[in-house]
């Protein structure tokens, strides 16, 4: 049995992961939204699938991917979007909107309660209020908003996201669309003449004209509104709303097929013609494909991208690797470290596929935000860890790959709440020749810092609390560390020097002390302390476990807390709710290095008897360095 555990891990994982490549089958009498969720729209300067848009949008909108109705019913994204877009008066009923604030629960008469979601109905008498509210609190920058001010912001930008919505393929108080274009587009040949007629100065039909006027009101108004643009216009990026569109038909004589498409997809959807809707969402589909080819096939892998959320399952799989590593420990030592390495190798394999994806769908190198920083740094920090698992074989890699990877694909799930993390670059970013330098050599550098101190973490962990700590795993700990922080030192020092060449190129300057480069450099200037320290005899294996934890610290200050000042180049990617979270991480890092400074006798692993041979066992044990010095 313990022969063939590890491999029965591997299979029942490797399984479980790729049965998320095969989507459920819809039957014959349910609307296909797997369909319509395939079909490229542009949204933010970027061509995506309405999956993405469904998802990304009730993520900001609702803080989750799924919706829970009052019912007990539990819809995702895509149906949400499909109601949103074709049953606006449903939708408006659905708790979609978030509102945790007793200040803006004040605003509108509504006492603190457990609940924490309201529906657009029951927000709508107060829509005025809210937008005035929001507007102030736009004016301000964001590190200077309250709490209450953030809140009515983010509500309001909520609203107007779903305003915008409902307002993007047709008008919120549309029925019969598709009877509504055909009026349309007989209106208008009439209304032609009409127009022509008087531009000569003969006797025209002023009621044909009007008509059409009302139309064209009509859909600026819904142009205007609209967050999709929907209807390809040429190559590439040339798109249009569907009010935009049905404006253009006045000159053309013609109604787009996309157009037509939506109009009677929508009104099959409304009244629940489910044949009639996936006819037309084939439809749909087949024209993008044969006309919009490039499209159409990246949506398609977005799609599937989406499907399979290599990230999370990534996460789920370095949790298991952690807890297999960490029990190996305990007994039954090589059959779990091997299950845990194996299931480390699929999860890496995942984590690539997912970041391969990313990179691929936005043709950029790995790192073009902080969302994605995240994904490269636990990518990194988990192959030096395996590296280290694969020349020690003492479990110790493998549980800091775990460690590492889950918490950085945390952070990367926690940063997606903005929406879209394929968005346009910022423009300080958009260089390929320097993200791929520069960026990536910098974010290594944090990844090698991040498992120097997970390394020693573990080291002051099991040395205090357990009676683990053995000679032989502090000696390797503390061997891995010291490497892990040269290879740190290196990363960090050549994507610093990169980053002032690029800055001298873009800007003008080398250096300009701007708190991303100071975080930068506080890295190094940690590093080079650190290896002086210990070359120069001030530390040994103690001293550097707990510089190396700080060293934590000096990290997620230069990665996150720099970006919190908002000022500077570098102050893109602002949180102010993740600013309560850095916090407890430094104080977390601090409250342990105060741990590893505590004597020797305090430590579990240290601790026996005053006899004389517990005495020399004791000393024995102690590996070279951690003798305090008062002892000569």
């Amino acid at each position: 049995m313990k022969r063939f555990f590890p491999w029965l891990v591997l299979i029942f994982a490797a399984a479980w992961v790729m049965a998320s490549w095969f989507p459920p089958k819809s039957t014959d009498n349910a609307i296909d939204l797997i369909t319509l969720g395939k079909v490229p729209v542009l949204v933010g300067g970027r061509v995506k699938p309405l999956d993405t848009v469904a998802r990304n949008s009730l993520l900001i909108i609702h803080g989750k991917e799924t919706l829970q109705l009052p019912n007990g019913e539990q819809i995702g994204a895509m149906q949400w979007l499909a109601d949103v877009l074709f049953k606006p008066a449903l939708a408006d009923e659905y708790p979609v909107f978030v509102i945790q604030n007793s200040e803006v629960l004040g605003l509108f008469g509504w006492e603190q309660s457990d609940r924490k979601y309201f529906s657009f109905t029951e927000l709508s008498p107060f829509l005025k209020q809210i937008d005035e509210q929001g507007e102030q609190a736009d004016k301000l920058e964001s590190v200077q908003r309250s709490a209450y001010q953030s809140a009515i912001l983010n509500l309001r930008n909520a609203l107007i996201l779903c305003q915008r919505l409902k307002n993007s393929l047709r008008p919120e108080d549309a029925h019969d669309f598709s009877k509504e274009l055909e009026t349309y587009a007989t209106a208008i040949p009439p209304a032609a003449q009409a127009a022509g007629q008087r531009g000569k100065g003969e006797t025209f039909d002023k009621a044909k004209l009007d008509s059409v006027a009302a139309f064209i009101q009509r859909y600026e108004n819904l142009s205007s509104m609209a967050y999709l643009l929907a209807v390809p216009s040429g190559e590439g990026l040339q798109w249009q709303a569907v009010g935009e569109s049905l404006l253009q038909a006045v000159q053309t004589g013609e109604l787009h097929p996309v157009v037509k498409a939506y109009a009677q997809l929508g009104d099959a959807y409304h009244v629940g013609d489910q044949r009639t809707f996936n006819q037309q969402a084939t439809r749909l589909r087949d024209w993008f494909a044969k006309e919009q080819a490039v499209a159409t096939k990246r949506t398609s892998f977005e799609f599937l991208f989406n499907r399979v959320d290599p990230f999370t399952h990534s996460m789920v799989l370095y949790v298991l690797a952690f807890l297999l590593a960490c029990g190996s420990w305990l007994g039954w030592n090589r059959p779990l470290n091997r299950a845990a390495f194996y299931l480390l190798l699929l999860s890496l394999a995942v984590h690539t596929f997912g970041m391969a994806s990313r990179m691929y769908l936005q043709e950029r190198p790995p790192v073009t935000n902080l969302y994605s920083s995240a994904i490269f740094i636990g990518w990194g920090a988990v192959i030096v860890a395996l590296i280290l698992e694969r020349i020690f074989r003492d479990g110790i890699g493998a549980a800091c790959a775990g460690a590492i990877g889950f918490i950085t694909l945390v952070i990367a799930h926690h940063l997606a709440g903005s929406g879209d993390t394929l968005e346009m670059l910022q423009a300080v970013l958009d260089t390929n020749i320097w993200l791929a330098t520069h960026v990536v050599a910098i974010t290594t550098g944090y990844s090698a810092m991040f498992l120097a101190g997970m390394l020693a973490m573990i080291y002051v962990i099991r040395g205090v609390f357990t009676r683990s700590l053995k000679k032989e795993t502090a000696d390797s700990l503390s061997r891995m560390t010291y490497g892990v922080v040269c290879f740190a030192t290196l990363f960090s020092f050549v994507g610093t020097v990169l980053g002032g060449i690029w800055a001298d190129q873009s800007w003008g300057r080398f250096w300009g002390w701007d708190p991303k480069e100071n975080g930068a450099v506080l890295i190094v200037l940690w590093c080079a302390i650190i290896l002086h320290a210990r070359w120069g005899g001030f530390i040994r294996q103690r001293g550097l476990m707990i510089m190396a934890i700080f060293g934590n610290i000096v990290t997620s200050f230069s990665w996150f807390g720099v970006n919190m000042l908002g000022v500077g180049l570098h102050s893109y990617g602002f949180m102010q709710k993740a600013f309560p979270w850095l916090v407890g991480f430094i104080v977390s890092q601090l409250a342990l290095m105060a741990v590893g400074a505590m004597p020797l006798e305090r430590w579990r692993s240290f601790r026996g008897s005053t006899n004389g041979s517990r005495q020399n066992d004791k000393m024995n044990f102690v590996p070279p360095g951690l003798v305090e010095r008062t002892s000569e």
